[in-house]
């Protein structure tokens, strides 16, 4: 795609994080909950035995008080059963603007089903994004893989407004877009100019997620997956529609499945994604 400015010179990824700030923080103010929502158990394969007994010292369990080495904390969620000699997918959530870990699990709703599908689940505290912020959010996998048994080639990020943010960014900046194996963002603050800034990478899954009534970032879900589209070798002329009105692009490289799903919300809603999207991280090929 041509030649692209040092990413430290790109100003999008502060400006934006003031706005989105004020709204959830208005919204999330005095309603901390600290209760984990009910975690579910794996059905998992037999005799597939991929980290040696006691090789990891992470628990079972809602496991909270971690903090990486750069001071963002966060939370560990396992199936109900968790098996320490299985290399688990990794679901890393990235929180909304002003959102606790604790705020960003209840507005995604994803522990349940997503410990049910075998993932081991991460929620972050948000922390204001530049450059330095994004990369330090990719190190939290890392840091997850050492106490917990990770496929560390199936780690997927998502989040909403500045998790969105963070999740797309990851997959583009040039220290972290080795770290996600497939991104589902919702209501990401860029615009399909801003990803213009960047060469295109290898062909990786991404579903981009955004409300038909975003009144803050209007419109750029839909820039957002035609350049992921473009760079991941689709016919942006031919889409189908999946479940959840989902339109799949068509013709897309092997390993590049593009998905843009605008559902009918507002900036601050999550979708109702949740099984299409975890099917989506699983099962990629299904939606080429």
């Amino acid at each position: 795609m041509g030649s692209r400015r040092p990413v430290g010179h790109q100003p999008w990824l502060q400006q934006r994080v003031v706005v989105c700030a004020s709204l959830f923080l208005l919204i999330t103010a005095c309603t901390e909950n600290t209760t984990p929502p009910q975690r579910e158990a794996f059905v998992y394969p037999k005799g597939d035995v991929q980290c040696p007994a006691e090789a990891r010292p992470g628990l079972a369990g809602a496991i909270d008080g971690k903090t990486s080495a750069d001071g963002i904390r966060y939370m560990v969620r396992t199936p109900l059963n968790y098996d320490g000699t299985f290399a688990h997918p990794l679901l890393m959530v990235y929180a909304p603007a002003g959102m606790s870990r604790w705020s960003s699990e209840r507005l995604t709703g994803l522990t349940t089903e997503a410990t049910r599908a075998g993932f081991v689940v991460v929620y972050a505290d948000h922390k204001q994004l530049n450059i330095p912020t994004v990369e330090q959010l990719g190190a939290i996998p890392g840091l997850v893989a050492k106490e917990w048994c990770i496929d560390e080639k199936r780690i997927f990020a998502t989040g909403h407004s500045d998790g969105g943010t963070a999740s797309l960014a990851l997959a583009v900046l040039e220290k972290t877009k080795r770290i996600p194996a497939a991104i589902a963002p919702s209501a990401a603050g860029w615009t399909g100019k801003d990803l213009e800034e960047f060469q295109c990478r290898d062909s990786i899954p991404a579903m981009i997620m955004h409300g038909k009534n975003d009144a803050l970032f209007p419109g750029w879900g839909a820039q957002t997956s035609a350049w992921w589209a473009k760079c991941n070798g689709c016919d942006a002329t031919k889409v189908k529609t999946v479940e959840g009105g989902c339109r799949v692009y068509q013709g897309c490289a092997s390993g590049g499945a593009t998905v843009y799903c605008e559902g009918a919300g507002s900036h601050r809603d999550w979708p109702n994604l949740n099984r299409v999207m975890l099917e989506f991280f699983t099962h990629p090929e299904k939606f080429l």
